[in-house]
C-alpha cells in the first residue's frame, strides 16, 4: 500500500495511542513486578522462587482483568495482590500495592526523547490521543505521567459509545481538532485497532509500532503505510531531512520480513 497520506496530502493532524505506542506498558508492567520481587525478598524476606511466583501470578491475572467495574481501582488491585500473596502474605497486601504502583508509573513514564518529539510536533501539528481501555484505569496513566500536557485532545474509549477499530472514534476526533480525515495519520501498535481503524476511517496515512520483532505481515492484515521501530522515528517520516534514518515502507515488510 502506498503511503499516499504521507506523502502527498497536508498532514495537519496527528493521532497517537498510548499503551505500547507512547509508553511501555507490557514492558514497564513487567519491570516493575521484577523489581517488587526482589523487593519482596530484601524488604519481607519472601524467598526468591516464592516471590517470583507471587508477581508472576499478580501480572497475569492484572492483565487478565485490569478493573472490576464492582470495585474501585485500588480496592481491586489491592484484592488481587492479597491473592497472590497468599494467605502467609496477605497481611502486607496494602503496601505491597503501594510499592508496585510507585514503581509501575517509575517505569511507564514517557521518555525524555518522546516528551521533546511530542513538544516539537505541537509545534507544527495538532496532536489527539485514543485510547481502548476503561476510564477510570486509563485516565489515572494520563493523570500520572501527566501526559495531557502534550495534547489538544484526549478519547477513551471508556467515555464513548465506540472504540477502536470503530470509525467513529477516529471520526469524532477529526471532528473535535477541526481536520479532515486525509489530513490525519495515526500511530499505533495494534494492526486490528489503530491501523485497521486508520485505514478504514479513510485516514491520510497510518504508522505501526509492532511491539514485537515479528513485523511480516500476512494477507489478512491490514496494511500501514509505515512500520517503524520507535515512536520517536516519527520524526523523520514527517521531516524527510536529508541523512534521516531510512524507514522501510511496510509494503516492502511484508514481502521480506526484514
Amino acid at each position: 500500500m502506498a503511503a499516499y497520506g504521507v506523502r502527498n496530502a497536508a498532514i495537519t493532524t496527528i493521532l497517537f495511542d498510548l499503551d505500547n505506542t507512547l509508553i511501555e506498558t507490557r514492558k514497564g508492567d513487567s519491570l516493575a513486578c521484577k523489581k517488587l520481587a526482589e523487593e519482596l525478598t530484601t524488604q519481607y524476606n519472601v524467598p526468591h522462587e516464592a516471590s517470583t511466583k507471587i508477581t508472576s501470578s499478580y501480572l497475569k491475572h492484572f492483565r487478565n482483568c485490569p478493573e472490576n467495574q464492582a470495585y474501585d481501582l485500588d480496592t481491586w488491585r489491592t484484592s488481587l495482590w492479597s491473592k497472590a500473596l497468599g494467605e502467609k502474605y496477605s497481611c502486607i497486601a496494602d503496601k505491597v500495592y503501594a510499592r508496585w504502583l510507585y514503581l509501575r508509573y517509575r517505569y511507564l513514564a514517557l521518555t525524555p526523547d518522546t516528551k521533546l518529539m511530542l513538544m516539537e510536533l505541537r509545534k507544527k501539528y495538532a496532536l489527539g490521543l485514543i485510547s481502548n481501555g476503561s476510564s477510570n484505569a486509563q485516565w489515572e496513566k494520563i493523570r500520572q505521567l501527566d501526559v495531557s500536557r502534550y495534547f489538544d485532545l484526549i478519547l477513551v474509549s471508556g467515555d464513548l459509545p465506540w472504540e477502536k477499530p470503530e470509525s467513529r472514534i477516529f471520526h469524532e476526533a477529526c471532528r473535535i481538532l477541526g481536520a479532515l480525515p486525509s489530513n490525519c495519520i495515526m500511530v499505533g501498535d495494534k494492526l486490528e485497532t489503530d491501523i485497521l481503524g486508520g485505514v478504514e476511517s479513510g485516514l491520510g496515512g497510518t504508522v505501526w509500532l509492532p511491539i514485537s520483532d515479528k513485523t511480516r505481515l500476512s494477507a489478512d492484515d491490514p496494511k500501514p503505510d509505515y512500520t517503524i521501530k520507535r515512536v520517536t522515528d516519527l520524526i523523520s517520516i514527517l521531516n524527510r531531512r536529508p541523512g534521516a534514518p531510512e524507514l522501510e515502507d511496510s509494503s516492502s515488510n511484508a514481502s521480506d520480513g526484514s
